[in-house]
């Protein structure tokens, strides 16, 4: 395996972002000199600025930790969705590949429609129902005709953690204020704690492995379910009550189950990410009241 320490790492989006934060402060705890990037620090669609940023740190590893998430305003927003989601991964690929490091860059659970309950294998082939998943996509397949051989692309769901606003975070901040709160029971996902996935993309690094893996945590769970464990964590007195999706309508369709099977994950590294509920367990309890 490779020894990280010492390695240099850019993390575009790692300013900011809740995947991003994750990954710096994982990167710098493996002995990897990380530098991460918002788009306070550098206008990332500034390729010319982004050439000058690789060359001055000299990267190792370049990670993609840059999208557009805003499932529902992307279906208003579609060209600003498919530039940073669609156009941005190849172009950075391009750079990753201009100087022989390894890129890694993140996609979603919502590339698959999620009409089966059988959890999605990396081989699947992709069929979004919203433009956030289709521009996601066009993402991936951008990276995959670019055919950098160094890439490995990894699709998460359903994140949560410290440092920025995220569901779980919501739920909790709301169950506080509310004696009740309806929550989507008939969506099905797999819950994924940012610093496990940090942690879980450098043991696939370490082995240098790259095309696509999937990656969460194990365990599957509704929307209600995550909900209801957090409040039931944190020891709040609101009762979560399951409703379906018809009675919460949205502008973007979801995936009515987008599990993701971990198996390559596991027998590429010889680990199974621990259970969703010992992570929201974690998070729960180590956020400030």
């Amino acid at each position: 395996m490779i020894d990280l320490r010492g390695k240099k790492a850019v993390v575009f989006g790692g300013g900011t972002g809740l995947l991003g934060q994750a990954l710096v402060r994982t990167l710098i705890e493996a002995g990897v000199e990380t530098t991460g990037y918002s788009s306070a620090d550098l206008d990332i669609l500034d390729l010319r600025k982004v050439e000058e940023v690789l060359a001055q740190d000299t990267p190792d590893y370049i990670f993609n930790a840059v999208a557009y998430t805003q499932v529902d305003l992307a279906e208003e927003e579609e060209e600003q969705a498919f530039t940073l989601n669609a156009t941005l991964p190849p172009l950075l690929a391009a750079h990753a590949a201009r100087l022989g490091v390894p890129f890694i860059h993140y996609s979603t659970d919502f590339v698959f429609k999620g009409a089966s309950n059988i959890p999605y294998q990396e081989n699947e082939k992709p069929n979004a129902s919203s433009v956030y998943g289709v521009s996601k996509a066009a993402g991936e397949k951008g990276l995959q005709e670019f055919g950098y051989a160094k890439t490995l692309i990894i699709r998460i769901s359903w994140l949560f953690g410290p440092d920025k606003t995220n569901f779980v975070d919501k739920i909790l901040t709301l169950a506080k204020e509310r004696e009740k709160l309806t929550v989507v029971s008939d969506q099905t996902g797999s819950p994924s704690y940012a610093p496990d996935i940090a942690k879980n993309t450098l043991e696939l690094l370490r082995r240098e492995r790259y095309g696509i893996y999937h990656l969460s945590n194990s365990g599957s769970a509704s929307w209600f379910d995550l909900a209801d464990a957090a409040v039931k964590i944190a020891e709040l007195q609101c009762d979560v009550i399951p409703i379906s999706t018809n009675e919460y309508p949205t502008k973007a369709v979801r995936p009515a189950y987008s599990v993701l099977d971990l198996s390559a994950f596991r027998e590429a590294t010889g680990i199974t990410p621990r259970h969703w509920l010992d992570a929201l367990r974690e998070y729960v309890n180590g956020r400030p009241d």
